[in-house]
C-alpha cells in the first residue's frame, strides 16, 4: 500500500477491531481499502496518510463510474476506519470531502434501488383475501418438485418469507436452531446473530406450518439431522445406454484391428441422477440465483400463467436475496400490521428502512390512492 513514512500497526487494536467484527465487514474493508490503494498507485497518490484533496478526488472518480452515493459513503466510512485503526489522522472530517459527497448526492440523488418484492400473493391490495397474481410465493413453492434440489429450494423459499431472513442468516441457519411452538404444527427459529445484533443478543423468528413440513420434507430426503440445515446439491445426470451384443473373438479376422467395446458385451444402462447434498451451508451469494432459477423454472411449467416472457425478463432483473424480506415487509403492511409490529417481526432497530420498503405501497393506500382507484 503506498504509504508516507513509516506507519506503526496497534496489533492489540487491530485483533480487537477483527473480534469486534463480522467477518462480511472484514472482507468489506479490506476490498474497500484494496481498491482506494490501487487507485492511489494509478494516480501517484499516498493512500495512507491520505489527504483530504485524495479522498475527495477517489469519491469523485468512483462517482463518475456510476458509483452510487451508498456506496460511496461506505467507501469514505472505509477509508476513515482504516485511518482510525493506523492511529492516523482521519482525513474524511474535513469539510471538503463532505461538501463534495454532498454535491455528488444532490446531483444524483440519495434514493436507492430497491430489490423487487416476493410477496406471498404477489401484488395484491391484501395478502390475506386476495387471490394471487403475478409473481407470488404460492406459485412457486407449488411448483418446486419433489426431487432433492426441489425440496431443498422449497424449504428455503418457504423460511425465507416467514422469517424475513437475510442471506448471510438465512444461511447460517442450523437444524439444532428450530425449536417448538406453542402450536404443535409450527416451529420457531432462534437467530443467533443478525447484522442488526452483531453482539448477539439473539431473536426468535416464527415458522408457519408450511414452512415445517417443507423443511421435514427436505431433512428426510436428504438425511440431514444436525448442522447447516440448507447445503449446496450437487446433481449428477447419466444418459441411457443401449445393451450391445459383443462379437466373438474366434470370428475376428486377424487383419481387423480389435476393439474391445465391440468385442465385450454391455448390457443396457437406464438413464439416472444422483444427487450429493454438501456438509456445508449455501453460500450467501447463492440465494439470489437460486431465487431466479426457482422463478424461471415455475414459469417454464405455466406456474406464472398470467406473466409474459417480456414479463419475466424484467421481473428477474430486480430478484435478488432481500426480495423475501422486502415481500414479507410488504404483506404486513398490507394487511394493517402497525409499524412497531413489523418492527418486530423482522427484527429492525429503526422505522426507516421498513418505511422505505413500504413507500409505493403507502402512496396506493393513502387518501389519493384510494380516491383514485375508484374514480372511473
Amino acid at each position: 500500500m503506498g504509504t508516507r513514512g513509516t506507519i506503526t500497526v496497534n496489533k492489540a487494536l487491530i485483533d480487537a477491531f477483527q473480534a469486534a467484527s463480522s467477518p462480511h465487514s472484514i472482507r468489506a474493508l479490506k476490498s474497500d481499502i484494496e481498491a482506494f490503494d490501487a487507485w492511489c498507485r494509478r494516480t501517484n497518490r499516498f493512500a495512507l496518510p491520505a489527504t483530504a484533496e485524495t479522498v475527495a478526488d477517489y469519491l469523485d472518480g468512483r462517482a463518475g463510474k456510476g458509483g452510487k452515493p451508498a456506496s460511496l459513503s461506505r467507501y469514505k466510512a472505509s477509508i476513515a476506519k482504516i485511518h482510525q485503526l493506523l492511529g492516523l489522522t482521519d482525513p474524511t472530517v474535513a469539510p471538503l470531502v463532505k461538501l463534495r459527497l454532498a454535491a455528488i448526492r444532490r446531483e444524483k440523488g440519495t434514493a436507492q434501488k430497491q430489490a423487487r418484492p416476493l410477496r406471498f400473493k404477489g401484488p395484491v391490495r391484501d395478502a390475506v383475501r386476495d387471490a394471487p397474481r403475478g409473481l407470488n410465493i404460492r406459485a412457486l413453492l407449488l411448483a418446486c418438485d419433489d426431487d432433492l434440489p426441489g425440496l431443498r429450494d422449497r424449504a428455503l423459499l418457504s423460511t425465507a418469507y416467514d422469517t424475513g431472513l437475510r442471506a448471510s442468516e438465512l444461511v447460517a441457519v442450523q437444524v439444532e436452531h428450530i425449536v417448538e411452538a406453542i402450536d404443535p404444527d409450527a416451529r420457531l427459529l432462534t437467530i443467533p446473530r443478525s447484522k442488526g445484533d452483531q453482539e448477539g443478543e439473539g431473536a426468535t423468528a416464527f415458522l408457519s406450518p408450511r414452512s415445517v413440513q417443507a423443511i421435514i420434507a427436505w431433512q428426510r430426503a436428504s438425511g440431514i439431522d444436525s448442522g447447516a440445515l440448507f447445503r449446496r446439491v450437487q446433481v449428477r445426470r447419466y444418459k441411457a445406454r443401449p445393451a450391445v451384443k459383443g462379437r466373438r473373438i474366434d470370428s475376428i479376422s486377424s487383419r481387423e484391428t480389435w476393439d474391445l467395446r465391440k468385442t465385450l458385451s454391455h448390457p443396457a444402462i437406464a438413464a439416472r441422477v444422483e444427487y450429493d447434498v454438501g456438509e456445508g451451508s449455501l453460500h450467501p451469494g447463492s440465494i439470489g440465483p437460486i431465487y431466479r432459477a426457482v422463478i424461471q423454472r415455475a414459469f417454464d411449467k405455466a406456474a406464472l400463467s398470467d406473466l409474459s416472457a417480456e414479463d419475466l425478463a424484467r421481473l428477474l432483473k430486480g430478484i435478488s436475496a432481500h426480495s423475501t424480506r422486502i415481500g414479507l415487509n410488504q404483506d404486513l403492511f398490507s394487511v394493517g400490521e402497525e409499524l412497531s409490529g413489523i418492527m418486530d417481526a423482522l427484527r429492525w432497530k429503526s422505522p426507516r428502512m421498513p418505511l422505505e420498503y413500504n413507500r409505493n405501497l403507502a402512496a396506493e393506500a393513502g387518501g389519493a390512492g384510494r380516491l383514485l382507484s375508484r374514480l372511473a
